[in-house]
């Protein structure tokens, strides 16, 4: 049963991030053909073609290696001036404009054979729907209509969850501070977590005679009533003596300390470290479930948006962290970059978890999806070619100078030539392949798990 669940979860999962790639392409695809275009490709996945159909002018179709997908829009790139070649005439004497296939330098051949490659596509009756030619708006509503559709689609499968099962999150019990856990000696914020080794100082509360499930009720001669408040007084005290009034099995004891200085944050929301009174105690917590409709919604996402743009900016640092932990040169982190791949493996375990109850499970494969979802919409919004953003920047850039061109009387500037920014792709379209390889790699060698 349990490896039965375990497959049901990866393809649930499967499933859900191919339905949201092909959504992602119908964003592009929608807009592109109501605005004039010319779509003859729609596909899922790379690779050979396992099925495809030819509906009117546009062939869709599945591919082998479902990582993935695409749409061809027609003329996406402008012929350059300086490619042009000799005008000929077909049969019924339209004229027809070829590219060279021939120049020098690297990139400047590049650029020619992706010229080339993409205006054998072109015939003399696409002249009024080539992509290049359409308004620098359309053509911005175009290529942000895929990633739009993932964030619409993370949206919607938070507002679900938010609305029916809720955010379950870990709040302190109410009432008198009860000590859940009490730490044996003093760690590094940034390095809690890891075991206690000889040369690490012995917390202040160890070192009192604190206990879990012991009530304190005093510190430093103030009659303490619930946790915030002892957390106050903690922070506040420094380096200075410390003693305790608490409760233990109906026995009232006291012990006396001397807080530590370390470098804590500031709150759960502001993660600024600042120097404060460090005693070693956790407090007892409770589950606490949250609703909420479209308002907390959006609320939640911009937390996640955040995040989300964070570990964006540190990608690259990230993935060489993967890397060193694939050749054993360093653990991987609980929260490192995973692949399609290993998030159909944390779906698998989850569904497969007996300690979770059905609703849970559902849950936390929806919230999964959603992340998916969120993180591919924003990735994709990034500035650089061959990412839709990359596209969305040279129109934006094109709209702008046009408009420049004609507040200020001067002669229109024409198309932007997104070709010159191929070199760009390249360098970026080789990266993200090497970070496709790298997380796959690990998501199977060293894989992170729920803990389940």
């Amino acid at each position: 049963m349990t490896v039965l669940l375990y497959t049901l979860g990866v393809l649930a999962f499967a499933v859900a991030i191919l339905a949201s790639i092909g959504l992602h392409e119908l964003g592009h695809m929608i807009p592109a053909k109501r605005f004039g275009g010319k779509v003859t490709q729609y596909f899922i996945g790379f690779g050979p073609t396992v099925w495809s159909k030819q509906v009117g002018e546009t062939e869709y179709g599945l591919k082998a290696i479902p990582l993935g997908g695409y749409v061809k829009i027609v003329g996406m790139l402008p012929p350059g001036a300086e490619q042009l070649g000799q005008v000929s005439y077909d049969a019924q004497g339209n004229q027809v404009t070829r590219v060279r296939k021939s120049n020098t330098g690297m990139f400047t051949q590049l650029i020619s054979d992706a010229r080339a490659a993409e205006w054998e596509l072109v015939g003399p009756e696409d002249s009024d729907r080539l992509f290049y030619k359409m308004a620098s708006w359309k053509k911005i509503v175009v290529m942000a209509g895929g990633p739009t559709v993932n964030l619409l689609i993370a949206f919607v499968v938070f507002w679900i969850v938010f609305a029916t099962y809720g955010v379950k999150t870990l709040d302190v019990a109410p009432g008198a501070p009860v000590v859940a856990e009490v730490s044996q000696c003093v760690l590094p914020y940034t390095e809690e977590g890891r075991a206690c080794t000889p040369s690490d100082p012995a917390a202040p509360a160890a070192a009192a005679g604190l206990r879990p499930g012991d009530v304190i009720t005093s510190f430093n001669g103030t009659k303490v009533t619930d946790w915030e408040q002892l957390r106050t007084l903690i922070r506040g005290n420094a380096d200075g003596t410390a003693v305790i009034g608490y409760d233990r099995d109906g026995q009232q004891l006291t012990g006396r300390t001397s807080t530590t200085v370390e470098a804590r944050p500031t709150s759960a929301t502001d993660q600024t470290l600042r120097q404060v009174g460090f005693l070693g105690v956790s407090p007892r917590t409770t589950v606490v479930t949250e609703h909420g409709g479209p308002i907390y919604t959006l609320d939640q996402m911009g937390t996640m948006t955040k995040e989300s743009l964070s570990a964006l900016l540190h990608l690259p640092v990230r993935v060489w962290g993967v890397a060193k932990a694939i050749v054993g040169l360093e653990e991987r982190s609980v929260d490192s970059p995973i692949s399609i791949v290993g998030g159909g493996r944390i779906a698998g375990e989850t569904v497969s978890d007996t300690d979770f109850g059905a609703g849970e499970k559902v849950a936390y494969l929806a919230m999964l999806v959603g992340g998916f979802n969120l993180f591919i919409g924003l990735f994709n919004f990034v500035p650089l070619l061959p990412l839709d953003g990359g596209h969305i920047a040279s129109a934006l850039w094109e709209w702008i100078r046009r408009g420049l061109a004609r507040l200020t009387r001067r002669p229109d500037p024409g198309y932007v030539d997104a070709a010159r920014l191929l070199p760009v792709a390249y360098v970026v379209g080789s990266f993200l392949l090497i970070m496709g390889v790298v997380l796959i790699v690990a998501d199977l060698v060293v894989p992170v798990s729920t803990g389940a």
